[in-house]
């Protein structure tokens, strides 16, 4: 017999997908209608958009958020004021709800400071990647709810901006470390800070040096080419893959230059425009968190990152709960007296992370 043509085993007698084919419509029917609909729905509900900023001191974080917004987010310091520095890392979230042209935005930042700023930074990583994990729990025990919100508030950080200082040499361990565990659990997004204190031969010498530090240590920083769905989305990204880091100034402030207000920096050299490519690269920064990539930021977190921590955690889980409507989930830290993981056991939740990881349930 054709062994192309045997019989079909019992394993193989699921029913295949129906063909798919094209037809010849006889007028119009109004399919294109359906995105006025999405477009109604999304403007009803608004957006919520999550973003941390993590570097040290003095890099003008605040600063640059409220230029990405065109918004006083965060209340910067004043020159010349003296603000006691932290003696551990702290985390501070603010959140504002910013509309335009009747679209709302739920904007959530969180700021670290006190990152770096240490003479001993061992570990200073772990409340930034706790304070991550820990969204993602929340989101989790909601979701693993059998009665749930039907809207379930997203706190979960979308984007991490890490402030790379402007020493014109290259990547210290510190920054390696971080983004080494940053990169596996969110996307990274890197950016050289107040790029206006070097040269522009000096700025792409350190964005190489920067570039070469990344490959070598095996740092995937955002747009991750992994990612890239079809030839569209690798032609774009590619061009910002190659400008990455992005070296950013930040203002907050608007100075008249020709005739025409514009957000810069004044020194006794002249204005800043921070929204001029020829000055610096604000404006790919701004375009690549908001105008093109803002829901891609959110689709990876969601589909990537949360998905890759809530497969392990119900891995970590062995059995249903007794109680209603709750599955008892193990702690997120459950370390075996080798000093390892447990491994799972053979309960319904392992088989829904294996089998129906793509599904909700």
């Amino acid at each position: 017999m054709d062994p192309l043509r045997q019989s079909p085993s019992p394993s193989s007698s699921r029913a295949s997908s129906p063909r798919t084919f094209s037809c010849e419509r006889l007028g119009y029917v109004g399919i294109e209608a359906v995105l006025d609909q999405l477009k109604i729905k999304a403007m009803k509900m608004g957006f919520e958009f999550n973003i941390m900023v993590v570097g040290q001191s003095g890099l003008g974080k605040s600063t640059m958020v409220n230029t990405l917004f065109k918004s006083k987010i965060w209340k910067s310091t004043m020159p010349g004021l003296r603000v006691p520095m932290p003696q551990t890392l702290q985390l501070h979230s603010v959140t504002h709800v910013i509309e335009e042209n009747g679209v709302k935005l739920k904007l959530t930042v969180t700021d670290t400071p006190g990152f770096g700023d240490q003479i001993n930074n061992d570990k200073c990583w772990d409340p930034v990647l706790g304070y991550i994990n820990e969204q993602y729990e929340r989101y989790l025990q909601e979701e693993i709810l059998i009665t749930r919100q039907r809207h379930i508030p997203d706190t979960r950080v979308h984007c991490c901006v890490y402030f790379v200082p402007p020493t014109g040499h290259c990547l210290r361990p510190l920054d390696l470390e971080f983004l080494q565990r940053l990169c596996r659990a969110v996307n990274v997004v890197p950016v050289i800070a107040r790029a206006d204190s070097l040269t522009i031969e000096e700025r792409e010498a350190f964005r190489h040096r920067i570039q070469d530090d990344l490959k070598t240590h095996s740092i995937e920083v955002y747009p991750q080419k992994s990612f890239d769905e079809d030839i569209n989305d690798k032609i774009l990204n590619s061009k910002i893959r190659e400008r990455i880091p992005f070296a950013v100034v930040g203002a907050d402030r608007e100075h008249m230059v020709n005739g025409r207000c514009v957000l810069g920096r004044k020194t006794k050299w002249g204005i800043i425009e921070v929204e001029n490519m020829a000055h610096c690269e604000f404006p790919l920064l701004r375009d690549l968190l908001i105008r093109s990539h803002l829901q891609d930021l959110k689709d990876i977190t969601h589909n990537v990152h949360y998905e890759n921590y809530r497969i392990i955690r119900l891995k970590e889980s062995h059995a249903l709960p007794r109680g209603p409507g709750w599955v008892n989930l193990a702690p997120t830290q459950s370390p075996t007296p080798t000093g390892t993981r447990a491994s799972p056991g053979p309960g319904k939740v392992c088989r829904w992370a294996e089998d129906d990881s793509d599904e909700d349930f």
